[in-house]
């Protein structure tokens, strides 16, 4: 908390600045939906998704999105760290090497995305025929915090991958800004290896299709299975800290 307080001063010295940038991140993803909106018009439906539906998943997605860049700021830019030999001021300080990082790069300027996301979230809710109960709301809840720890993984292992290769940051942005594009429609509408890939390699499917087939009625079975489903894809955070303190392991100071 001293750490986002700290961020947070720093980012509103220049207030007129800040709040420019909260409405400009709000305002521009409206450009993507529109497009979308659009598409549907023309043709209806994708394999049998609504564009509500489509909305529901792109939401969801958004707002994760939009939670892991602002709370793991710090590993999306960790390269620069290590460019800079400042890595090396971490590794000698009282704390946690992982936390000081999340601390490095609080960016509180992406609420904007997120109040965006949550707006198009209550509009696709209201438009999706979502027979509701208990469960349904639990796995709205799940799927928000299983896919803002999944992103948050993501950006851990391209922090690791810094300790090998310096300029990781375009080949973490695959797995980051690529794969959000990707997981922003159902996964049935890809190839089938994709939807392997992104359920039992990158678990996006957990947190966003296999939750939402339940969600829109496209699928039977207990509710709280789908419901625990996004947190049990939470498991994925255990490979990407390992991979993380197997690169501080073997990081030796900017002088090797």
């Amino acid at each position: 908390m001293k750490y986002v307080s700290l961020l947070l001063k720093s980012q509103l010295q220049y207030k007129a600045s800040f709040v420019m940038t909260v409405i400009a991140q709000f305002i521009q993803p409206f450009t993507f939906f529109a497009g979308l909106y659009f598409l549907f018009g023309r043709f209806g439906n994708i394999k049998g998704w609504t564009v509500y539906e489509v909305f529901l998943c792109n939401a969801v997605i958004g707002a994760c999105f939009a939670v892991s860049t602002c709370v793991a700021r710090g590993f999306d830019q960790f390269d620069n760290m290590i460019r800079t030999a400042s890595f090396d001021r971490v590794l000698v300080r009282p704390r946690g090497a992982a936390l000081q990082v999340l601390g490095s790069g609080f960016d509180i300027k992406r609420v904007g995305h997120l109040l965006q996301s949550l707006v198009v979230l209550a509009i696709a809710i209201s438009g999706a025929d979502i027979a509701w109960d208990f469960p349904r709301v639990i796995i709205i809840i799940t799927m928000l915090i299983g896919g803002s720890v999944i992103f948050s993984g993501v950006y851990m292992l391209q922090a690791a991958a810094a300790f090998w290769t310096i300029d990781a940051l375009e080949v973490g942005n695959i797995f980051t800004h690529g794969m959000k594009e990707h997981a922003s429609y159902p996964l049935n509408i890809f190839p089938k290896w994709i939807s392997v890939f992104f359920t039992f390699i990158i678990p996006f499917g957990t947190f966003t299709y296999l939750p939402l087939q339940y969600l829109l009625g496209k699928t039977g079975g207990s509710g709280w299975f789908y419901a625990m489903l996004p947190l049990l894809g939470c498991v994925f955070i255990a490979p990407c800290a390992a991979a993380w303190r197997a690169g501080v392991r073997k990081y030796s100071s900017a002088g090797s």
